[in-house]
């Protein structure tokens, strides 16, 4: 099985998306979606941001690598009544299934950051999106101080080294990075805008029932807890994350938890 597969149909996303969608439909407000226009959701998850596109009145399919949560997704949209949102498997890697030149708008909210071969998932970004379109991403940022990229590093801390040729999908994060790939895919600099944003997650429990939601739920997390047990240092990843959590968590009410992270928006515009 191809290891982003497994790692991301490992667990159960829905449950860490869960705390997501607030944020998600907030985001999708601004990215100029109308009625008819074509959206691609790519590394759509269970739909966090493909399920507000298609109630904006977009024609929307959402591509993900994890069948469990192309299931979800198809759930959600049938039980909100959307026979404008359709959900299906697939690989930024390669759209091979996805014709040139197909969508208005391109979303990849904390998703295609995550597939191998960056630069061969910017040209597939840009082959289907039409000219005059408009690509957006959401990519967490290397080594910034805020939650998913603090997660991030703790859990690679306590997990083996990665294969030989791996690419972190960190690197989505460093605006020359971006820059560059986008470059190979044909987009000018110009056209390519970057803002520092904000993603909320919120959370209906404390902050250390929101890191056993991580611990059982996301597939990083949980291959870093499989790794630390096996090395007797289970107790300390746990420790470590729950300090994290409560560090961060902005809530007055002591039984949730409202935890803000800084994320870098790009928008590539397609000519």
């Amino acid at each position: 099985m191809n290891p982003n597969k497994a790692l991301w149909e490992k667990g159960d996303f829905t449950r860490i998306a869960a705390a997501m969608r607030e944020s998600g439909e907030s985001l999708v407000k601004e990215l100029g979606v109308t009625p008819g226009m074509k959206v691609l959701d790519l590394g759509c998850g269970d739909g966090t941001t493909a399920l507000p596109a298609a109630q904006l009145g977009a024609d929307v399919l959402g591509v993900d690598i994890a069948a469990n949560l192309v299931a979800a997704g198809n759930r959600r949209a049938a039980e909100a009544g959307l026979g404008n949102l359709r959900f299906e498997e697939g690989d930024a890697s390669n759209l091979e299934n996805l014709e040139n030149d197909s969508f208005d708008r391109l979303v990849t909210i904390f998703g295609a950051m995550f597939a191998p071969k960056p630069v061969d998932v910017a040209k597939e970004m840009v082959r289907v999106t039409k000219p005059g379109g408009r690509i957006v991403m959401g990519n967490w940022i290397p080594n910034d101080p805020t939650l998913v990229a603090q997660i991030l590093r703790i859990s690679a801390a306590y997990s083996p080294p990665p294969p030989e040729g791996f690419i972190s999908p960190m690197t989505w994060g460093v605006e020359a990075q971006v820059l560059d790939r986008f470059g190979q895919a044909g987009v000018d600099q110009e056209d390519v805008v970057f803002v520092r944003d904000t993603y909320t997650f919120r959370f209906a429990g404390t902050p250390v029932e929101f890191v056993d939601n991580f611990r059982r739920f996301y597939g990083p997390t949980m291959n870093a807890f499989d790794a630390a047990a096996k090395n007797g240092r289970e107790d300390e990843l746990r420790k470590e994350l729950e300090e994290l959590f409560a560090s961060q968590n902005r809530s007055a009410d002591p039984g949730r938890t409202e935890i803000p992270a800084t994320f870098l928006r790009v928008t590539a515009n397609v000519r």
